[in-house]
């Protein structure tokens, strides 16, 4: 997993923790790590210019840090059913760090 960050237009940098399905991905604020956000990504349906066609939105759902928590064990559960060592290391340090 590669690190991932997003420009947040109220506070500022956020850092990728986890995936948590193709359009959705779980952010942290970078330094304090106190403010949680799901992030929805997807394409711009109402495009009314030709710029915006192809563009991706993003939404920004803020959540507890007990939803996050909860979503980042989700990931660890699916990951070990999956077998999918390497990214479930990676998400074990991620929660560690984050939770701990």
């Amino acid at each position: 997993m590669s690190e991932s960050y997003l420009n947040h237009p109220t506070f500022g940098l956020l850092y990728s923790l986890c995936q948590v399905n193709e359009s959705q991905a779980l952010f942290t604020t970078l330094y304090a790590q106190r403010l949680f956000f799901r992030v929805y990504f997807g394409s711009l349906e109402n495009a009314t210019d030709s710029q915006n066609v192809g563009a991706e939105e993003l939404v920004f759902d803020p959540i507890s840090r007990n939803e996050a928590r909860q979503l980042i064990e989700e990931q660890m559960r699916l990951m070990r059913r999956a077998a999918r060592k390497d990214e479930l290391e990676q998400l074990q340090l991620i929660y560690k760090q984050t939770f701990s």
